[in-house]
């Protein structure tokens, strides 16, 4: 099977909406591969930045060629509010793998973009920065990935 790394950097957020009226917000984000939980990973929270929020936070991804190939397959980024009753969407953002892996190709293997922040079909509000490279094709066995990704995401949750 062939793939490749996927390395991305959550840099930061600004004029996000102010989702909390009372107390200050704390931001964090969630990022995904579609829509799939499975490949779910979170920055910290930002205490301090508020409705500009900054991470720098690193995350990476073993994909495979035919998801940087097609362009349905979105990178998904949920932005939300950290509260006790409940954490608070405040909106997403949503790249085509395609779209993504064609910006770092014309940029020499990696590049820093900016996206709006959407909330369903209401205006967006605000701009989400991260940075993005991706490795070099490599062919591995099924078996071999399967289980590089288990050790892999295990390690990654004592962080």
């Amino acid at each position: 099977m062939e793939c490749r790394k996927f390395e991305i950097t959550i840099i930061s957020a600004i004029d996000l909406e102010n989702v909390r009226r009372l107390c200050k917000m704390k931001v964090y984000a969630r990022t995904s591969l579609g829509n799939d939980p499975d490949t779910e990973k979170r920055t910290p929270i930002d205490r301090h930045g508020k409705t500009n929020p900054a991470w720098n936070y690193c995350m990476s991804y073993t994909i495979g060629e035919s998801t940087v190939q097609h362009h349905g397959t979105m990178f998904v980024i949920k932005l939300y509010c950290k509260r006790k009753l409940g954490d608070r969407y405040i909106g997403e953002v949503h790249a085509s793998m395609k779209e993504l892996y064609d910006i770092a190709c014309a940029c020499g293997g990696s590049a820093i973009w900016s996206f709006p922040v959407q909330r369903g079909s209401m205006k967006s509000q605000g701009a989400l920065k991260f940075s993005f490279r991706f490795g070099d094709k490599v062919c591995i066995d099924k078996l071999l990935l399967a289980e590089s990704i288990r050790t892999w995401s295990h390690g990654a949750d004592r962080r």
